[in-house]
């Protein structure tokens, strides 16, 4: 098969491009570098031509609703018409875990992304999963007030980004399905013990307090509003082999 992955260099669409072709797919990797601009859709038809099944991992960082609900509109929206006037048979799309339960403004736009699949004109499925263990590495980075770094509390059951990109390839692969089973990681975690985990592995020996943030992305993952629901499938790999690993 020919797949397209919008997205193909972020952290799980590497992932997922590997494993597309380890599956002895062809692989597309959509992304600016490549000549594909997916917000005005420049170079998607060509791109696209010939494609069987197209993947959309692709993701914006900000934190206004605006944006993420203008970003996720304007490039799912184009990647879909592209792959339907292209005969793909199939539209694989990435989301998150929780996003209706939690009233952040980055999932706002990732809501407003699924009904412009759920809308498309090519037969689709959506996978939901929970954050990646490179969370901890992002909110060791991000969380920080002067030289201090902070570890934000927060319930989460992280899954390896290589196993979400192994799920996408079968998928793709496979016949849509509509809105399939979650996936999250083998085990509930707390972020703030993942994050000075991380810190230690990096070298870090300073303080990192643990600290409730406030904003709905903390407080809902607090409640345990980000974790799957007993019928979610798991993945195998704990965060501490992950960073083991890494």
């Amino acid at each position: 098969m020919r797949i397209a992955i919008a997205g193909g260099t972020g952290t799980v669409g590497r992932h997922t491009v590997e494993a597309v072709r380890a599956a002895g797919h062809d692989a597309v990797v959509l992304s600016r570098s490549r000549g594909v601009d997916l917000v005005t859709g420049e170079g998607l038809d060509y791109a696209l031509a010939g494609t069987d099944a197209v993947i959309d991992v692709a993701s914006i960082e900000t934190l206004k609703a605006g944006a993420a609900i203008e970003f996720f509109t304007a490039a799912t929206g184009n990647l879909a018409a592209a792959a339907a006037d292209a005969g793909a048979g199939h539209l694989v799309l990435l989301s998150i875990v929780g996003i209706d339960r939690i009233p952040y403004d980055y999932y706002a736009g990732k809501i407003a992304q699924e009904k412009v699949v759920e809308a498309s004109r090519v037969p689709w499925t959506i996978l939901r999963a929970t954050q990646f263990h490179e969370f901890a590495a992002q909110m060791f980075t991000r969380a920080k007030m002067g030289p201090l770094h902070l570890a934000r509390k927060a319930r989460t059951q992280p899954v390896a980004a290589r196993e979400v990109g192994a799920r996408l390839a079968v998928l793709a692969a496979a016949q849509p399905q509509g809105r399939v089973r979650d996936l999250a990681g083998p085990r509930e975690e707390e972020l703030a013990d993942m994050v000075r985990a991380y810190a230690r592995r990096e070298g870090y020996r300073g303080w990192v307090p643990a600290i409730n943030v406030p904003g709905p992305q903390m407080a809902g993952m607090r409640a345990g509003l980000a974790l799957p629901g007993p019928d979610a499938e798991l993945g195998r790999q704990s965060f501490a082999e992950w960073l083991a690993a890494e």
